[in-house]
C-alpha cells in the first residue's frame, strides 16, 4: 500500500475523499505518511461526487475510498455519474480476505461485476507484485480517449502484502492524444466553407480536452458562431458576438433553438447528442450537414451517422481545422449570418426581471449573473433548477459551470462543491441546488463544515417537486418537501443552523441581491458554507419542449432564410 500511494502522489493526487473501515485500513495506515490531504465523508455516494467534482475543475483523476461491502454499492451512483459525464475518477474499495470469498464472508461483496457496467475497467487486485502496475494502467485509462472511472479492489490480504517498487524509476504511463486525418481536416474545411448559416456545436469534450482557446480562435477566423451543450457551458463565453445559444428540449435558449433551425451545417466537437440536446431527431436533423469530431470511435454513429466522422483529441482537430482555414486565406470579416444570429438573441431572449410575489425563478438567476464574477465556479444538478440555470445562467470561462448532466443524481452539488473548493480553494463558489436535492445528501455539510470548506449555497425552494408536479403525473402524490404549509419535511434555515452554519431565507425579489452579499462575506469571513433560501413561485413552471412520452405534432419549422454568408 505504500507502493500505491507513492504511484498517487506522482499522479497529482493531493486530496481525497472517503470513509475509512476495517477492510481498507492498511491503506489508510500508508496514507497517514504521504503528502495526501484526506476529506472523511459521510457518506461514500457523497465521496464519489465530491472526487467527481475536485476532478472537473482540475482536469486530473479524483478519487475516493471506502471499505468494502456497502461502501462499494454505496459508490455506484457516483461511478455512474462520472462514466455518463466523462470524468475521470479512480473508486478503491476494501475487501474481504480472498480465502473468505466464497464463503459469504461479513461485508464481502463482488463489487468489481456490480460496478462493470458503469465503469471503464472494474478489477480486484490479485497480488502485492501488480499493485503498482494496476494503479499506473487505472490511472492510464481513467485519462485515455473519453475519460471515466475505474474502480479497483483490494482484499485486505493482498493490502497486507509486500512489492519490489522503486519511486525514482517510475512514472505515469503515456496517454495517446489522437490526431485528425489530413484529408478528414481537409473535408472538414470544405464543407464549412461550402454552408450559408454554419454553426459550431461545443459539447464537454471541448472542455475536458482544454480546446476553448483553439475553439474560440477557429470561430472567430472563420466568422462561424458557436453554441454549447449543458455540459458545453463555459467552453465559448456567453457574452461574444459569435456566441449562439443553447439549443435543446430542456436547457436551451429560445434564440439558440431558432439560429439552430436556421442552420445548414453543424461541427460538434466533443459533443453526445443527447436526447434532452436533439429532441425529436427528425427536426434536429433536418436537412442539415453535420460534422462530427470526437476522441472515442464508437460515438461516431451512435446517435445518428454524420455526413463527415473525424476521431481525434478536440485540441489537435481545432488546432488542425484553423490551420487549414488559414492556410486558405485571411480571416472573415463579419457577415450577415452571424448578423442574423445577434438579431435573434436580441429580440428572443426570455425575461427575468421579475418583481412579482412570490419570487419567480428567473429573478433568481438575474441575480446570480449580475452578482458574482466571470471567474465565479457554479455548480448544480437535476430538476427545474438545472432546466431554469441551463436557461438563464451566463458562463465565460471553462471549469466554471459545473453539472451533472447525464446521470443527473440528486444531492451533487454539495459534495462536488467540495471537491471544487478542496482544489481551489482561492475560488468563488456557489452551489445552485433545489430543496428536494438538497436533502439528499445534506450531511455532507456538516464535512464541509468541520473542515471548514467554504461555500455559497443558493437554495430555489417551491417547497414540492417542481419537475414531477409539472410532469403530471396522473396519481394522487404528497409533492410537498416543506414546513410551510404544513405537508411535511423541514427548515433549511434551522437546519444549517445546526450544523453550526450560517443561513437565511428570501422571500421577496428585492433582498436576493442583499443575501447574495451578506452569504459571500459569511462564507468567506466564517470558513463555513452558508445557505440563501429563496422561496420561489410553486407553481412555476420551466419552458421546455415537450415530454418524450407525449404524442404532439409539431408545428411546421419556419422557412429557413436565405443568407448570403459572404456578404
Amino acid at each position: 500500500m505504500e507502493a500505491v500511494v507513492a504511484v498517487l502522489e506522482s499522479e497529482g493526487v493531493d486530496t481525497v475523499f472517503g470513509i475509512p473501515g476495517a477492510a481498507i485500513l492498511p491503506l489508510y495506515a500508508a496514507l497517514q505518511h504521504s503528502s495526501i490531504r484526506h476529506i472523511t465523508v459521510r457518506h461514500e455516494e457523497g465521496g464519489t461526487h465530491a472526487a467527481d467534482g475536485w476532478a472537473r475543475v482540475t482536469g486530473n483523476v479524483g478519487v475516493c475510498i471506502g471499505t468494502s461491502g456497502p461502501a462499494g454499492t454505496n459508490m455506484i451512483t457516483g461511478l455512474y455519474t462520472a462514466m455518463a459525464d466523462s470524468i475521470p475518477m479512480i473508486c478503491i474499495t476494501g475487501q474481504a480476505a480472498t480465502s473468505k470469498l466464497h464463503q459469504e464472508a461479513f461485508q464481502a461483496v463482488d463489487i468489481v461485476e456490480i460496478a462493470r457496467p458503469v465503469t471503464k475497467w472494474a478489477v480486484q487486485l490479485k497480488e502485492p507484485a501488480q499493485a503498482p502496475w494496476v494503479f499506473r494502467e487505472a490511472f492510464r485509462i481513467a485519462r485515455s480517449g473519453r475519460p471515466g472511472p475505474v474502480l479497483i479492489d483490494l482484499p485486505i490480504d493482498v493490502q497486507r502484502g509486500t512489492c519490489l517498487y522503486d519511486r525514482t524509476v517510475d512514472a505515469p504511463l503515456p496517454v495517446e492524444v489522437p490526431t485528425p486525418l489530413p484529408q478528414a481536416v481537409r473535408r472538414a474545411v470544405d464543407l464549412i466553407g461550402e454552408a450559408g448559416r454554419p454553426l459550431i456545436l461545443a459539447g464537454g469534450g471541448v472542455i475536458i480536452a482544454d480546446a476553448t482557446e483553439e475553439l474560440l480562435a477557429l470561430a472567430e477566423h472563420l466568422q462561424v458562431p458557436v453554441q454549447v451543450t449543458l455540459m458545453g457551458k463555459g467552453a465559448f463565453p456567453e457574452d461574444h458576438p459569435l456566441f449562439a445559444g443553447m439549443a435543446g428540449i430542456q436547457t436551451q435558449t429560445r434564440w439558440g433553438n431558432a439560429a439552430f433551425l436556421e442552420s445548414d451545417l453543424v461541427l460538434a466537437v466533443g459533443a453526445r447528442f443527447g436526447d434532452r440536446h436533439t429532441g425529436d431527431l427528425d427536426v434536429y436533423r433536418g436537412k442539415r450537414t453535420f460534422i462530427h469530431v470526437d476522441i472515442e470511435p464508437t460515438q461516431l454513429g451512435r446517435v445518428f451517422e454524420p455526413d463527415l466522422g473525424l476521431v481525434a483529441h478536440a485540441r489537435p482537430a481545432l488546432s488542425a481545422l484553423l490551420g487549414e482555414a488559414r492556410a486558405r486565406g485571411e480571416a472573415r470579416q463579419p457577415g450577415a449570418w452571424p448578423r442574423r444570429v445577434g438579431e435573434l438573441r436580441g429580440t428572443m431572449a426570455r425575461r427575468d426581471d421579475f418583481d412579482d410575489v412570490p419570487i419567480k425563478p428567473p429573478r433568481v438567476f438575474k441575480e446570480l449573473n449580475e452578482f458574482y464574477g466571470r471567474d465565479t465556479t457554479f455548480v448544480t444538478a437535476i430538476g427545474l433548477y438545472q432546466i431554469w440555470s441551463g436557461q438563464f445562467q451566463t458562463t465565460y470561462l471553462p471549469r466554471r459551470y459545473l453539472v451533472c448532466g447525464q446521470a443527473g443524481p440528486l444531492g451533487w452539488e454539495v459534495p462536488a462543491a467540495m471537491g471544487v473548493k478542496c482544489a481551489h480553494p482561492e475560488r468563488q463558489v456557489v452551489v445552485v441546488v433545489g430543496d428536494y436535492s438538497f436533502q439528499f445528501l445534506m450531511e455532507e455539510v456538516a464535512v464541509a463544515a468541520q473542515y471548514r470548506i467554504p461555500f455559497v449555497i443558493v437554495m430555489v425552494n417551491n417547497e414540492y417537486l417542481g419537475l414531477i408536479r409539472q410532469a403530471e403525473i396522473p396519481y394522487d402524490m404528497n409533492f410537498a418537501v416543506d414546513l410551510h404549509y404544513g405537508e411535511g419535511g423541514i427548515d433549511h434555515v434551522k437546519a444549517m443552523e445546526s450544523f453550526g452554519c450560517p443561513a437565511r431565507r428570501v422571500e421577496v425579489p428585492g433582498d436576493i441581491r442583499d443575501a447574495l452579499s451578506w452569504a459571500t462575506a459569511e462564507a468567506a469571513r466564517e470558513r463555513l458554507p452558508v445557505l440563501v433560501e429563496v422561496m420561489v413561485e410553486r407553481e412555476a413552471n420551466a419552458a421546455m419542449g415537450p415530454s418524450l412520452k407525449e404524442i404532439k405534432e409539431f408545428e411546421p419549422l419556419p422557412e429557413l432564410i436565405a443568407v448570403d454568408w459572404s456578404d
